[in-house]
């Protein structure tokens, strides 16, 4: 009797310390696999655009094409910290997608003025306005994959970057605003747009910062 409780003893407690394990192990993996899905489609998207801004040269296009690139590019160090299982890393990584998108704005700004100053023609309206939506439903699905994983590994990193790929899909409908401006003939619209797509990023940036900062304060207290 001694010798079966002794081993099923064991045998609770073998199991239990491998669960542990299992959780870090699936927690990494599920925060990994959100990380790769969004990228795919933010990939995805940002290439559709690309063939898009070379066919009409539209500004607005361009802003939220560097946008999402660099959204995609935030996956780098959110996949690195879930690899690593570090919480500190993902605070980090949470950092460094408040500086892409900071950066984003900056060259999409740039792009802008450099449109209002030297003005060029739209082309490929109809295609112009698909693929503002092409990247309002890329975003989305970017969203709903990265916040669904951000509230249930608890990660703010992954939070924030949903919250990000969520307005950016509202970004991306004035690139059908834009498309519909070029079409009635206001062109000088379409650099505008751009500008005002640029000082929504910004937005973003700094909304962005503060739930990292809150996150990072949570964990130090």
């Amino acid at each position: 009797m001694t010798g079966h409780g002794h081993a099923h003893s064991h045998g609770r407690s073998h199991g239990h310390s491998h669960g542990l394990v299992d959780d870090s192990i699936k927690r990494s993996r599920a925060g990994m696999r959100a990380v790769a899905l969004a990228l795919v489609v933010l990939w995805l998207t940002a290439a559709a655009q690309v063939a898009v801004f070379i066919a009409s040269g539209s500004v607005a296009l361009l802003a939220d094409l560097i946008h999402n690139a660099g959204d995609a590019a935030t996956a780098i160090p959110l996949g690195i910290a879930f690899a690593l299982r570090s919480a500190r890393a993902e605070r980090w990584a949470g950092l460094a997608v408040v500086f892409a998108i900071f950066v984003s704005a900056c060259v999409a700004g740039y792009e802008g003025i450099v449109r209002l100053i030297d003005p060029q023609p739209v082309h490929q309206v109809g295609a112009l306005a698909a693929a503002g939506v092409v990247g309002f439903a890329g975003n989305w699905l970017a969203a709903l994959i990265r916040s669904r994983a951000g509230r249930t590994l608890d990660s703010p990193a992954l939070i924030v970057d949903g919250a990000h790929a969520r307005a950016d899909a509202y970004v991306s409908l004035a690139v059908v605003a834009s498309a519909a401006a070029v079409a009635l003939g206001a062109d000088i619209l379409d650099p505008l747009i751009g500008l005002g797509i640029t000082f929504v990023i910004l937005r973003i940036t700094w909304d962005s910062w503060g739930t990292v900062r809150a996150g990072t304060s949570d964990a130090h207290a």
